[in-house]
């Protein structure tokens, strides 16, 4: 069972009754996504780059928010966009009707651009602009084979560690690393022991960034170019 609550910046997350977690951080769920996924993520990869394109995967589609704020982010105008998302249990219309996450968003295009991201058809590319396609995968990450060498970011947003063990395994991350293209960056809110040795044993360099309001350190990894 899902249940609709506010977080501290205004924006609202979803509680998973049964696991007893949010899909975001309830110090700010809009501020959270911003500071993990867009300005550690997607900007740190622009500013390092200064890209013509960027291909994009996300684990955990879960509400939408993080692919709404790379379809609308100014410093991302302009950039050829492949945005691929799996989610095994998406939300329902009802659900989603009820996220106010375009009234905290300036952009005038917000409320528009989260509707088209979840009328979106899932299992196919959707081109939704001129510089943005959306392919949403219904399945889980772990039964899911990615394409070698292809992603320049990836967003890593499944539920924690603790709660659902089995998508922080080290084969999955294996799984994702291999469709990471050297240089490429994935970003997550997670800092977890484990999750960071993985990484490492996985060739991967590890970094531990400010995390965002609530929340000590955060967790942006590479692969090594060599």
């Amino acid at each position: 069972m899902l249940q609709l609550i506010n977080t501290s910046d205004g924006s609202h997350t979803i509680k998973n009754l049964e696991l007893n977690e949010t899909y975001h951080s309830t110090h700010g769920a809009l501020q959270e996504s911003n500071h993990v996924y867009i300005q550690q993520g997607l900007h740190y990869f622009i500013n390092q780059f200064q890209p013509k394109s960027a291909n994009i995967l996300e684990v955990g589609f879960g509400t939408g928010l993080n692919a709404l704020l790379t379809m609308i982010d100014k410093k991302a105008n302009g950039i050829e966009i492949i945005y691929h998302t799996v989610e095994a249990f998406p939300l329902s219309d009802d659900m989603v009707k009820q996220l106010n996450y375009p009234d905290h968003l300036p952009q005038i295009n917000a409320a528009s651009s989260f509707l088209e991201l979840h009328k979106a058809a899932w299992d196919e590319e959707v081109k939704l602009n001129a510089n943005f396609a959306l392919h949403k995968m219904l399945t889980d990450i772990r039964s899911l084979e990615l394409k070698e060498d292809f992603y320049d970011v990836v967003y890593f947003d499944a539920f924690a560690p603790k709660i659902q063990p089995a998508m922080w395994t080290k084969s999955v991350l294996a799984n994702v690393i291999r469709a990471m293209r050297k240089g490429g960056v994935m970003v997550t809110y997670c800092a977890n022991g484990q999750f960071k040795r993985d990484l490492k044993d996985l060739g991967m360099l590890v970094e531990e960034v400010p995390g965002p309001p609530g929340k000590r350190v955060m967790v942006r990894t590479y692969r090594l170019r060599n």
